[in-house]
């Protein structure tokens, strides 16, 4: 038996288990409360925001009949840990962002987000109108999980560095913290990529272990103060133009739940992702402009340095291909974001070409 195989056996029972001795008494009296495990401290801008919202939704539409507790990383599970946890049945749900999990699938970097992939708004349209959902599905069942899209930080900056980036030979040996297909990137030029954990990403790069880092964009990066060790901030990003983040339910315990607390949940992710979406873009311009007021120097990357990422992206997204499911999704995602793309350079790409040159006149 394959260790992926092994892994969804041993789940499915776990997860039987601790349904059966845990719950029933809640089941009985006709109320569920469940455990939520998330990858962030408490309070953490847009990204617990999400996780809250969606709880929140969760309990005022189901009238207290279904109550989440949430435990933040390291309460219960590391950050990094929500995963197995609730695929094992040691939790009834996660919150987190999927590209965190590439050891189990390569393929859950699309459900997050990848280099030069999509937006916030196309990540939106393949999820829920091409297909993304159910892809997602499958791709989870086979970890005993449930998953439901449930917040969006947008496009994410390249990040703050102690010292410029003023070509592609300035990332060799440059200690960088980047999850995802992103991170795979920045090893591949050279870098010492490291995947830190958010809540301890500031401590890192105060402490001198980092030369840099990533988090999700200028109103989250305030919040944690990185402006206090560096002041060199490239806001442009390759590696995430639009992260999705992610409610993930054991598979057993999803499918405990009566259809209308179902409905609920769905429609309470749906509605936390949105009006998260809508936080990350509202927010970001004013917190940047403080960052400014307080010394913080915006940069951009070179030509050169965009054009090593996209090669070494290229390179990345290819190494997969190989494997049926990642292939599919892969497929899938892409022909989404040209369908998408193509409207949006005829449409909202030429008016808001020609508002900017009005507005200027």
């Amino acid at each position: 038996m394959d260790r992926r195989s092994f892994l969804r056996t041993s789940a499915i029972g776990g997860a039987a288990a601790a349904t059966t001795s845990l719950a029933a008494p809640a089941y009985a009296q006709g109320n569920r409360t469940l455990t939520m495990v998330t990858s962030v401290p408490d309070g953490y801008a847009v990204f617990d925001d999400a996780a809250q919202l969606a709880i929140d939704y969760i309990a005022a539409l189901s009238d207290g009949n279904l109550v989440i507790n949430k435990m933040p990383a390291g309460s219960l599970v590391g950050a990094f840990e929500v995963f197995d946890a609730v695929s094992a049945g040691q939790a009834d749900v996660y919150h987190s962002a999927e590209y965190y999990f590439l050891n189990q699938h390569p393929a859950f970097a699309f459900m997050t987000s990848i280099p030069f992939g999509m937006t916030s708004q196309e990540m939106a349209n393949w999820y829920y109108r091409r297909g993304g959902q159910e892809l997602h599905d499958t791709l989870s069942s086979l970890f005993n999980l449930k998953p439901f899209m449930c917040g969006m930080t947008a496009m994410q900056p390249g990040g703050w560095f102690n010292t410029e980036i003023n070509s592609a030979e300035d990332l060799q040996g440059l200690r960088f913290r980047m999850p995802g297909q992103g991170g795979q990137v920045l090893g591949r030029l050279g870098a010492s990529v490291q995947n830190i954990p958010g809540g301890e990403i500031y401590q890192a790069l105060a402490s001198g272990q980092i030369d840099g880092a990533e988090w999700i964009g200028p109103y989250a990066d305030e919040r944690l103060g990185f402006q206090e060790v560096t002041n060199l901030y490239y806001t442009a990003g390759f590696h995430e133009p639009g992260s999705a983040l992610h409610m993930s339910f054991n598979l057993e315990v999803w499918e405990s739940l009566t259809a209308q607390q179902q409905a609920i949940v769905k429609v309470a992710c749906e509605a936390a992702h949105a009006q998260n979406t809508a936080l990350s873009l509202a927010e970001n311009g004013a917190a940047l402009a403080r960052l400014m007021a307080a010394g913080v120097q915006p940069r951009e990357f070179p030509e050169d340095v965009w054009d090593a990422f996209g090669r070494a992206s290229a390179e990345v997204r290819e190494e997969n291909m190989g494997d049926p499911i990642y292939a599919e999704i892969a497929e899938s995602y892409f022909a989404s974001m040209a369908e998408s793309s193509a409207w949006y350079e005829i449409g909202d790409g030429e008016y808001m070409r020609q508002r900017n040159r009005v507005n200027a006149g």
